[in-house]
């Protein structure tokens, strides 16, 4: 039973760029760089912001940006050693802070070693199972790989050993002290594998959480055949930045109305490492709190990427390198934070801190009170009934929106208020 990610908001990094490691490998044979370390001033930043999880992108050898795996049993030289790894999650629970890894499952970079094998002896390797080949008839092949990128070789998960393997990754891991998974890309590989895997892991470490990166389709299918903990709430996400820069509402109660519906509570964001940051999407800066204020006043387990809460800008683009601007490296400490962002950051502490007093919305159902394309209400309310806030925002950012019961925070263009 995983009790605990009831009161968990993760702030999320991306640790490669976070820390500034280089683009690439570092070459055989050079000392591993204790970069880890870097992310030690920052614990006590996001305790402060009202955080108790810190969901970590790739932290295993890879040839490049975390997700293209070389070996899932070895801490990127460019991040530092085990033992690195082993000093942040200590300094992370003596906190009180949650870890989450990032398992990247679903495809492998061309560097890893039972790739390297099938390489050397085509059809003859003794791992030549793991991966979709179509051989030739001159013992030539070619592979799939993870939608068009030919640097990441997918997995055949209809292969048991490749179930075994990931299993035991994930016990490894957890065995280590990590405390979840998020599986990348688990919309790629069949839900079966997923329930498999996750179920052995989940036999050892009960307690542990494992959500999946689910962009489009059903997401109850992943959540029942696949036996995940939680889901990406992408669909939201859209609703969310999209809905205010079309002054759409509906839009919003749509998601909203299928995002009740999820019979666990999925992982909700508005911002992450692969999509451009909320204070460059939003057309209107007056509504970037708005944004928040759903994020934090709807069921599921919040997540908010490292920066986001400074108002950081940052364009995903569609390019090599794209990446850069949504993941940029950090200052050392906090202290080297430029001063614009601290309103965001006072926004995002208040929230965090009324959802903490709220503890119930994890699991909150949401009934629309009020909708236009400018307006919109919604009722949260406590799975038991018991508990409710009125939510209301207003797209034109008007100072004073009034409506019945206690104001118990409110801005321009929003407002939370309890009964009474």
């Amino acid at each position: 039973m995983t009790d605990w990610v009831e009161h968990v908001i993760w702030w999320h990094a991306h640790p490669l760029t976070f820390t500034g490691a280089e683009r690439t490998a570092l070459p055989p044979g050079a000392a591993p760089v204790p970069r880890l370390r870097r992310f030690e001033p920052w614990l006590d930043y996001l305790v402060e912001l009202g955080c108790n999880g810190l969901a970590l992108g790739p932290v295993f050898a890879s040839a490049s940006h975390g997700y293209d795996t070389v070996d899932h049993y070895r801490v990127d030289p460019r991040l530092g050693t085990e033992d690195d790894l082993r000093r942040l999650l200590d300094e992370c629970h003596r906190r009180g802070v949650r870890v989450l890894f990032d398992g990247v499952f679903n495809h492998v970079g061309r560097d890893f070693a039972a790739f390297r094998d099938v390489l050397a002896h085509g059809r003859d390797s003794a791992y030549a199972s793991w991966f979709r080949l179509s051989f030739r008839d001159d013992g030539s092949f070619d592979y799939a790989d993870f939608e068009g990128h030919r640097h990441l070789v997918a997995l055949n998960h209809d292969e048991p050993a490749v179930a075994d393997y990931v299993a035991g990754v994930m016990r490894h891991w957890l065995d280590f002290g990590a405390d979840g998974w998020r599986l990348d890309a688990a919309y790629a590989v069949p839900p079966p594998f997923w329930r498999d895997t996750v179920t052995r892991a989940r036999a050892a470490h009960p307690g542990a959480w494992f959500a999946g990166e689910v962009i489009h389709g059903d997401y109850e299918s992943w959540l029942h055949d696949g036996a995940l903990d939680a889901v990406t709430q992408y669909e939201l996400w859209k609703a969310i930045w999209s809905s205010l820069n079309d002054r759409n509402f509906y839009e919003l109660a749509w998601a909203l109305d299928r995002h009740t519906k999820l019979s666990k509570p999925p992982l909700t964001f508005v911002g992450n490492h692969d999509v451009t940051r909320l204070a460059s999407v939003l057309t209107d800066p007056r509504h970037l709190p708005l944004a928040l204020v759903v994020l934090f006043t709807v069921g599921g387990v919040p997540s908010v990427y490292a920066g986001d809460e400074q108002a950081f800008t940052g364009v995903k683009r569609d390019r090599e390198f794209g990446d850069d601007e949504v993941r940029p490296p950090f200052p050392d400490t906090p202290a080297g934070l430029v001063p614009y962002g601290r309103p965001t950051f006072h926004l995002h502490q208040q929230l965090i801190s009324l959802r903490r007093r709220h503890p119930w919305l994890h699991r909150a159902t949401i009934t629309p009170v009020h909708l236009s394309n400018e307006q919109f209400s919604y009722e949260a309310v406590s799975a038991d009934g018991e508990h409710r806030l009125t939510v209301t925002l207003d797209a034109s950012a008007r100072e004073d929106l009034g409506g019945s019961g206690r104001a118990i925070a409110s801005g321009p263009g929003w407002s939370i208020r309890e009964p009474g």
